[in-house]
């Protein structure tokens, strides 16, 4: 039995799911996501709380159960808290601004950056640090790792555009090994 499948998803007061063909809609206070079901999971909803269960116990199935159990806690949590990802831009002369939904990244090369934001994710700075915020887990990850592929931090100064919580392993540099 899948560990992550077979726990239980408590819905927040003010958040619903319905099921409707082969989709599962999440309203909340935040907004409405949807992710598609699979034929093989069966979705009970009762009591304010949602139960994922396999019909059989193929390969497929097991692998679904747990993704799909998954995707939907982070449907839930998305319309009621929402979620955000920081990046730091480290370097002498890097900076970062917001305007409208465009971000600007001056990281180093001859001309800033401009960075569309797509609908539905906001960004805030704060000195050199960018906030991205919005509902959609799986968007706001994949903007956040774009926006880091500008400008990937580099392993001997650390200069570049990481994750707040990231660790970059430092290399010693050409006299390194002199003493």
């Amino acid at each position: 039995m899948s560990r992550i499948g077979k726990r239980e998803i408590e819905l927040p007061s003010g958040v619903s799911v319905e099921l409707a063909g082969e989709a599962v809609t999440v309203k909340g206070p935040k907004g409405q996501l949807s992710t598609p079901t699979h034929p093989k999971i069966v979705y009970a909803i009762e009591d304010g709380k949602v139960q994922l269960t396999r019909v059989d116990e193929t390969r497929i199935a097991r692998a679904q159960h747990g993704l799909r159990r998954t995707l939907l806690a982070n449907l839930v949590e998305g319309v009621s808290k929402g979620f955000s990802k920081t990046l730091e831009v480290i370097g002498v002369g890097y900076k970062v601004s917001t305007a409208a939904d465009t971000v600007s990244l001056a990281v180093g090369y001859s001309h800033p950056v401009e960075f569309k934001l797509p609908a539905g994710i906001e960004a805030k700075v704060e000195g050199n640090k960018l906030t991205l915020s919005g509902i959609d887990k799986q968007l706001l990850g994949e903007t956040a790792a774009r926006i880091r592929r500008v400008r990937p931090p580099e392993p001997f100064k650390g200069k570049g555009i990481k994750y707040e919580n990231e660790v970059i392993r430092r290399k010693a540099g050409k006299s390194g090994g002199k003493k």
